[in-house]
């Protein structure tokens, strides 16, 4: 069994250099001294994630379970895994209890390194440069396959873990292929400034309304219909006008679109009040009826078998038109007229939606990428960003965490870097909610300010980028104002400090 200490050292490692080969280095001859089965537990840890998910432990309460340290290493990963294992099953009445007799047994075997990587570890605070690209190419370093053919096969599994294990063990990645049920990671979008800069990239363009709605993804075989988020979650039980929408279709198919609440003039709900129908476990008919859901797909991944997400996106846009009846698929235009373009585009907005989506016709699906093929132009400007501290509100908002401290992802780095402070946009409601979501992720604080694991990702409004000296990127966003958390979305997938300085730029020109 491989000690804790080995993967302890390698985080080190990876953490003391900023070079890309030298962490993809460390990270495959890590793998490479692994057991098959260690594999799915340790490669995550070096992403500064656990298999299990989060284990929602405070750091005050981590810091009093820490003990003086073992002398010497002991602790194995699975003795490590088990733990986690076994923290991740407590609840009720008395778990506090058992929690703390868990986590004082766990630090106990562990060394001050070991539990220093440990507390890091189980707060999120463990932040190594460890990005999924670093991951994907050590993955097929250790195991001398070609970085893209492992990078496929992690799109269609829904993670790296299980494809490294598979990988490792030599028994070929042909396992990981599209296949029904099995829930495939979506292809995301870059943005572009306006129709003419979509043009100029593209050529002749697909463009098709991007709405405000819950992205999902739907698998349908002969009557049997799952329908995913954009995380890979199952909520069938709770979107059923996703499968009623497709009742009559005869195709097996995987299916990309959204799903949104329409008022009865057509025009969208926020994409806050859509969300509602995503927050309970098990399907609400009261909320079902106050607040229906339409759906509308935009791209087909599978039909009848055979995966077409290798073909270009005009040849998908057709077979989409094809199987599907017109009332559920996205309203589209291909053309490489800009008149035309910013015709569609304007109803769009004057339908109360986002704005468009552009795509190059032979552009495959990219699963689980930003690709350059698909361009996303909405009018006001707007980004995806993550909570990275807060402040106390004063007057009105006094007990309540207000001031949020908004951070871009740094894709080489892993950390966020922050871009500026905002309280406007506010709702009695979300401080509430929000209050209560900051503080369960709380990393430390001082008189003003509670430091919060970099988790919640909230979409927000802005006039524009300008140059800043207080902020270490270098820029700050004027006039940011809240449009909405989204739930919907991981840290991983904000928008990054790169994406900020090309709207700072192009401002520029």
């Amino acid at each position: 069994m491989t000690l804790l200490t080995e993967v302890v050292r390698t985080s080190a490692q990876v953490a003391a250099t900023s070079s890309r080969l030298a962490k993809t280095t460390f990270i495959a001859e890590s793998l490479k001294r692994l057991q098959a089965e260690e594999v799915e537990i340790a490669l995550p840890w070096l992403s500064g994630e656990i298999r299990q998910g989060k284990l929602t432990l405070g750091y005050a309460t981590l810091r009093s379970a820490i003990p003086d340290p073992a002398a010497a290493p002991m602790l194995t990963v699975t003795d490590v895994d088990a733990a986690f294992e076994r923290l991740k099953g407590l609840k009720g009445k008395g778990s506090a209890g058992q929690r703390a007799e868990q986590l004082k047994g766990l630090f106990s075997k562990a060394t001050a390194e070991e539990q220093d990587f440990l507390l890091r570890l189980i707060v999120g605070e463990l932040r190594q440069g460890a990005l999924e690209g670093v991951m994907l190419e050590a993955v097929a370093a250790a195991a001398d396959l070609p970085p893209a053919e492992v990078r496929r096969a992690a799109t269609f599994a829904g993670g790296i873990p299980q494809v490294a294990r598979a990988a490792l063990e030599g028994g070929g990645l042909e396992q990981f292929s599209i296949r029904l049920m099995q829930p495939v990671l979506p292809m995301l979008a870059q943005p572009a400034e306006d129709v003419a800069s979509a043009l100029a990239d593209l050529g002749t363009a697909l463009f098709e309304w991007k709405l405000d709605g819950a992205r999902i993804q739907v698998h349908k075989a002969g009557g049997e219909m799952r329908v995913f988020t954009r995380n890979l979650n199952d909520v069938t039980s709770r979107v059923p006008e996703a499968v009623a929408a497709l009742k009559g279709v005869a195709a097996d198919l995987i299916l990309d679109g959204e799903a949104i609440a329409l008022r009865g003039d057509g025009r969208p709900h926020p994409f806050q009040v859509t969300m509602r129908r995503f927050g309970r476990k098990t399907d609400d008919e009261a909320l079902r009826g106050a607040l229906p859901l339409s759906v509308f797909f935009f791209d087909c991944l599978l039909r009848n078998g055979e995966p077409i997400v290798d073909r270009g996106a005009r040849e998908r846009h057709d077979i989409l038109r094809q199987v599907l009846p017109a009332a559920i698929v996205t309203p589209s235009l291909i053309t490489d007229d800009a008149a035309k373009a910013n015709a569609f585009y304007e109803d769009a907005l004057a339908r109360g939606h986002e704005g468009l989506m552009a795509k190059a016709l032979d552009a495959p699906y990219e699963a689980g990428r930003r690709g350059a093929g698909w361009l996303k132009l909405k009018r006001a400007k707007t980004l995806d960003l993550v909570v990275i501290g807060v402040e106390w509100g004063s007057g009105r908002r006094k007990g309540w965490l207000s001031n949020l401290h908004l951070g871009a992802r740094d894709p080489r780095s892993g950390s966020f870097v922050m871009l500026g402070k905002t309280f406007k946009g506010l709702t009695d409601e979300i401080l509430e909610w929000q209050t209560r979501e900051l503080l369960a992720r709380e990393v430390r604080r001082d008189e003003w300010t509670v430091y919060v694991r970099p988790e919640l990702v909230v979409e927000i409004a802005f006039n524009d980028v300008q140059s800043s000296s207080q902020y270490p990127g270098g820029m700050a966003l004027r006039f940011a104002r809240v449009k909405g958390y989204r739930p919907d979305k991981l840290a991983d997938e904000a928008d990054t400090i790169d994406a900020v300085r090309q709207i700072f730029e192009a401002q520029s020109q």
